[in-house]
Parts: structure tokens; C-alpha cells; sequence
């Protein structure tokens, strides 16, 4: 850190951009509160801290480098997904809670035996769920309700977990989306997950096609991600995107990286241990972006007499998955 010594010349600002945000959420205190300023001073502030920690990114990224606090390339994440409402979408709702945390425990530990690397457990929740029905506003959506996002976020708080917010826009945009979790994701543990598969840019319901997400969406998000590091000293976000096409991810070329968000590009097909291997090599590896990752279906990769692959031959992919996601 010491190649940007400029950057700490305004860590003052911080004390009242930052402040006791988290506070509202109910899940972590402050013991003094932020002095009090006027709006129109903190908005100022708020820019003064983007505008050099951008800075600090800027630089972080010609030389190389990460900002302090970034899980990858340092550590795994092994993450169960779903909807702690619906049993159907993912392990994370199949079990009762305490259940579902002692399989985790139990998958984590087997990663653990895989390499050298660390390994980080998270909990991915579908927080924006994609509907066969078009909803009061047409979207093809539903939000999670607060209370049962908080419930989880608590549950991953206490046991020193990651959380990841998942979002599948239907007919809405990540635009709309994002901003509605935005209480969230200024946690430090908290991180997002966006699903091509829901985008509906065709304006055809959910289910009917796959949809896509552009560069200019991921960009969004990232940029989205970036803020709110910077806005509240966070430790770099993580951002999952899924893909299991070629035509789920256009113009990949285009997706612009940024220290203060890493960006996972997702394999997130179900088939035999074949199938896997070669989506991934064709849709992940072969246009990559930063870090990647690799999904285990419990269930439909045991379809047609099929197998799971192992946690061996996940790590030894290339290159090798720092997320890994069990539905």
C-alpha cells in the first residue's frame, strides 16, 4: 500500500460518509455516532471519496496490484445457493437451517482437503427471483422479502459467512434492481450474483428462452459495486456472473476490470462430468474475463446414470475455479 500514500490524506472524509451506515440493517453497532452535516456536504464528501479511490483503483490496476481485503485469488469460496422460501430452487431451502449449515460444513471440509487454498463459506441467495407470471408492473419478477434477506444475512454474520445476493431481472433491468439491495451490499460480507439466464431482453417471458446479459450490463454492475466500495472504504466486492452459453455473455471483450470488484464468470451447466468440462473450456475459459467459477447440480448431474464430479477434478480444471456453487 505504500506506492499510494495519497490515498489516506482523506481517510477524514470517510468518518461521516461512512458513519454507522450498517446500523439500520440491526446487525452490526457503532459506539459513537457520525457528526452531523448538512446534506449538500455530505454529498460532496461522498464525491470527494469516490474520486480518489477511484484513483487508488486506477493506479491499483496499472500496477497490478489488489486493494487490501480481496478474497480472490488468496482464497476458495464454497457457496451453497437457492431460496430459503422454495425448496425446488437450490440446497440453500431443501434443509432446515441448521442442517443445511452442517452439510456445508461438511463440503467445506472436503475443499479444505483439496489444495492449500482457504477456503471462505457463503451462502448465495436468490434475493430477485425470474416469474412465470408478469406481476403488477409487467416485470416477471419478485423480490425477496426484507425480513427473510436479513434473516440470512444475520445467519452468515454470525457464523463468519459470506452472503451472496442473486438477481434475475425478467423484464426488468439491473438499473431498477440493484439499487433496491444497495442496504445490503454495504456490508463488507456481502457480495452479488447476476443471472443472464433471466434477462429477458426479447420482452418473452421467463422460462421460454435464455437471456442474456451485454458487457454494458456486467459493466453496470460492476461500476454499481465499485461505488459502494468506495463510498463506504469497503474491502473489494465479489460479482458472479452466470453462464452456461456462448450467446448468455455478448461482447465479453468489453467487460472492464476494476480492483475494487472482482468479477467471477460462473459455469453454471448441469450434464455429465464430460458436458461440464467441455462448457467450461468453451464459455469460460476461452473467453475469460478475471476469476471463474463451477457449479455442482446434486441432482441433475445425476441424470442419465451421470456422476458428481469431485472436488479434485473441479480444482483441476484450467484455469482452476476460485467459486464454487452447490444447487
Amino acid at each position: 500500500m505504500s506506492v499510494f500514500p495519497f490515498v489516506y490524506r482523506f481517510a477524514s472524509l470517510l468518518l461521516a460518509v461512512a458513519g454507522c451506515a450498517v446500523l439500520s440493517l440491526g446487525l452490526v453497532g457503532c459506539e459513537s455516532a457520525p457528526t452531523k452535516i448538512s446534506a449538500a456536504a455530505l454529498a460532496k464528501r461522498k464525491r470527494e471519496v469516490v474520486r480518489y479511490d477511484s484513483l487508488r483503483a486506477d493506479s491499483v490496476a496499472r500496477a497490478g496490484g489488489q486493494l487490501p481485503g480481496a478474497i480472490l485469488p488468496d482464497a476458495r469460496i464454497v457457496a451453497f445457493y437457492g431460496n430459503p422460501l422454495h425448496k425446488a430452487m437450490g440446497i440453500l431451502g431443501q434443509y432446515p437451517k441448521d442442517e443445511m449449515l452442517r452439510r456445508l460444513d461438511r463440503r467445506v471440509a472436503v475443499w479444505q482437503q483439496t489444495d492449500s487454498l482457504p477456503v471462505r463459506p457463503a451462502l448465495h441467495m436468490t434475493a430477485v427471483i425470474a416469474q412465470r407470471d408478469s406481476g403488477a408492473d409487467g416485470k416477471y419478477r419478485l423480490a425477496l422479502p426484507d425480513s427473510t434477506i436479513r434473516r440470512m444475512v444475520a445467519v452468515a454474520q454470525e457464523r463468519n459467512m459470506l452472503v451472496f445476493l442473486d438477481v434475475q431481472v425478467g423484464l426488468s433491468d439491473l438499473q431498477h434492481e440493484l439499487p433496491q439491495l444497495k442496504k445490503y451490499l454495504q456490508l463488507p460480507f456481502v457480495h452479488l450474483g447476476i443471472d443472464p439466464e433471466f434477462s429477458m431482453k426479447s420482452g418473452r417471458r421467463p422460462g421460454t428462452e435464455v437471456g442474456e446479459f451485454d458487457a454494458a450490463d456486467i459493466n453496470y454492475a460492476r461500476q454499481f459495486l465499485a461505488r459502494i466500495v468506495s463510498e463506504n472504504q469497503l474491502p473489494p466486492k465479489v460479482l458472479v456472473v452466470h453462464r452456461f452459453r456462448q450467446d448468455m455473455v455478448t461482447n465479453y471483450q468489453n467487460i472492464r476490470l476494476d480492483p475494487r470488484v472482482q468479477i467471477v464468470m460462473h459455469m453454471d451447466g448441469w450434464g455429465t462430468p464430460k458436458v461440464k468440462r467441455s462448457s467450461y473450456r468453451k464459455f469460460i475459459r476461452q473467453e475469460p474475463v478475471e476469476y471463474t467459477g463451477f457449479k455442482i447440480f446434486l441432482k441433475n448431474d445425476l441424470r442419465a446414470n451421470s456422476r458428481l464430479m469431485t472436488s479434485e477434478e473441479v480444482a483441476a480444471l484450467t484455469p482452476s475455479p476460485l467459486y464454487i456453487q452447490y444447487q
